[in-house]
């Protein structure tokens, strides 16, 4: 007896459709094997399926089953297979029919329960574009897939539940997806009226957020750097449907959607230590996984006392930060993951920190300055937007600065919120397939979108080309300062750049002499 069970496996975020093959032979000793390219956990499923069966008060068949994965030449990995293994072997065994254009995903436990499981709101898309009508996924995992629409999304508890459905004797209405009622703002840790003085800071970081700039603040212990880039998702806005769907389906891939989850709205913060592996800011592995910088993908990626970090974790950052995506191979797989981030570094002057102190000495020598900043190279520089020094703040100024607190995050993120809608408006038609033309902020613009958007006056044009030349700049640096000042005159709802916006803009840039 045969039977095909529909399911998909998921490589990063590609999804392939997997058929689960089964066949129970009446001739030959009872044997269980799983064959197709399965790793260990799959292996495993035996047992589970085994044990989840006959603690369902279910007979498992004594006999030669056989499970084949099909296409047997892609490799797979994971628990998902567990429910359509378990379902195949059951409508042998009991009878009843597998619904037509139907997807089963889900783990089981050794009760028959199912668990939740990663990945299925790449399912439901799948299904979504392969035209199939039904998916059957854990109750837990059910409002994740039901995220997409056009789709019938069963959520089942049990096997035992399963099998009533399939024969007609319980009906399960699909899932109806509910958003989550929590609000961004009690994720925000600060608040930018809780930061006292750094008012050029605060500009700095309004600007990067505003058009997803990457900045770097440079500054002695205690000055604010890290209060600073704690109170930035604050002011960043929510993000779009388009903006939403990738974030969610990079967070589903790698089980880091809890149960019950919800579309992501908030723009990601990702903070890792300066331990990290390269491993863990790229991503990799057997079956590669994303790292931080895809995780932090249409969000931020905070470097705390970024020279500590490893030189070569460093630079892997490089090309992820000018493509926008980064691409793991493997000898068994090729898995692409976008990577489309702000960079927000924190970096003190020097080893003991005290460069920079209006007061305190400082006790590095000339030759360790040196040493130190070379940890960060010219390329990594050469790629953050905006450089700025944090100074110390006089403990004898808190009390004044007190009575005197500055804008709140409330008030900065609604200019960030306008400047990020015309920034939409303008690039909504670049927006088509391809992944060059999927433009949010002015940080992506390419050079052909800067000609177009970016129209320098006479004036402006000059100041900007005395101080490339008077400061040694690179032509990156030249880009970069026209899309710095495309977004100053985005915050004050300008059509054209001025002077004025090129001339701060130059304000944010290290000089290279």
């Amino acid at each position: 007896m045969f039977t095909k069970v529909q399911s998909v496996t998921n490589l990063g975020i590609q999804t392939i459709g997997v058929d689960v093959e089964v066949n129970v032979a009446n001739r030959g000793l009872p044997v269980f094997d799983i064959v197709g390219l399965g790793s260990k956990s799959i292996e495993e499923s035996k047992e589970r399926v085994r044990t989840a069966i006959a603690n369902s008060k279910m007979d498992f068949p004594q006999k030669r089953i056989t499970v084949n994965l099909a296409p047997a030449d892609v490799p797979k990995e994971g628990s998902c297979y567990d429910l359509p293994i378990a379902i195949g072997i059951l409508s042998l065994e009991l009878g009843f029919k597998i619904p037509e254009k139907s997807l089963f995903f889900g783990e089981l436990s050794l009760d028959g329960n199912l668990r939740h499981t990663r990945g299925t709101l790449l399912l439901s898309l799948f299904a979504r574009e392969a035209g199939i009508e039904n998916v059957f996924v854990p109750k837990q995992s059910a409002n994740e897939a039901a995220i997409v629409s056009g789709i019938n999304v069963f959520a089942i508890e049990n096997l035992r539940e399963l099998t009533a459905f399939l024969f007609g004797k319980i009906k399960i209405e699909p899932t109806k997806y509910q958003e989550s009622k929590s609000k961004p703002d009690s994720l925000v840790e600060f608040d930018m009226a809780e930061i006292l003085g750094q008012e050029k800071a605060k500009r700095a970081i309004e600007i990067a957020a505003a058009g997803g700039h990457n900045i770097i603040m440079i500054g002695s212990p205690g000055a604010g750097k890290t209060m600073l880039a704690k109170a930035l998702p604050g002011i960043l806005p929510t993000l779009g449907e388009e903006e939403s769907l990738e974030v969610t389906k990079i967070y589903s891939a790698s089980g880091n959607i809890p149960p019950e989850g919800t579309i992501i709205r908030v723009c990601p913060f990702r903070s890792p230590h300066h331990t990290v592996s390269a491993v863990g800011i790229v991503g990799g592995g057997t079956k590669p996984a994303p790292g931080e910088i895809s995780l932090a993908h249409r969000g931020v990626l905070f470097l705390d006392e970024f020279a500590e970090f490893p030189r070569h974790v460093i630079e892997s950052l490089r090309q992820p930060i000018e493509d926008g995506y980064l691409t793991i191979s493997r000898s068994k797989a090729r898995v692409e993951y976008p990577s489309r981030f702000m960079l927000v570094a924190a970096a003190n002057p020097c080893p003991c920190g005290n460069l920079l102190h209006p007061k305190r000495a400082c006790s590095c020598t000339e030759r360790e300055i040196a040493k130190y900043k070379k940890r960060i190279s010219g390329p990594i520089l050469d790629r953050i937007d905006l450089h700025i020094e944090v100074p110390v703040v006089e403990i004898r100024d808190f009390e004044e600065k007190k009575n005197k607190l500055g804008e709140s995050s409330f008030i900065i993120r609604d200019r960030v919120v306008k400047a990020r809608k015309i920034q939409q408006n303008r690039f909504k038609a670049c927006r088509q397939a391809g992944r060059e033309k999927r433009i949010f902020v002015n940080a992506e613009m390419k050079n052909r979108q800067i000609e177009k958007y970016c129209l320098l006056p006479k004036e402006a044009r000059q100041i900007l080309n005395q101080a490339i030349n008077n400061f040694n700049l690179s032509a990156r640096s030249y880009f970069k300062m026209i899309k710095i000042s495309r977004t100053i005159a985005d915050l004050e709802g300008l059509e054209n750049i001025h002077s004025e916006h090129i001339a701060e803009a130059l304000q944010y840039r290290i000089k290279e002499t």
